[in-house]
């Protein structure tokens, strides 16, 4: 059903963003990341995770 829609040549535009919307994928993490709390979300990173543990 969506091949009824969609033909080579939206496949051949999709191959050309493809790049262009990863990077700004990249930015929009990167940038939600710096937004928020960064501590909360790099909790989840393995490496990066011992730095923030707290001796209780």
């Amino acid at each position: 059903m969506l091949s009824k829609y969609i033909g080579p040549r939206h496949l051949q535009r999709l191959r050309l963003w493809v790049p262009t919307l990863a990077t700004w994928g990249s930015v929009g993490t990167v940038g939600l990341i710096w937004a928020t709390d960064w501590r909360l979300i790099l909790q989840y990173v393995p490496y990066i995770s011992g730095k923030f543990k707290k001796d209780d």
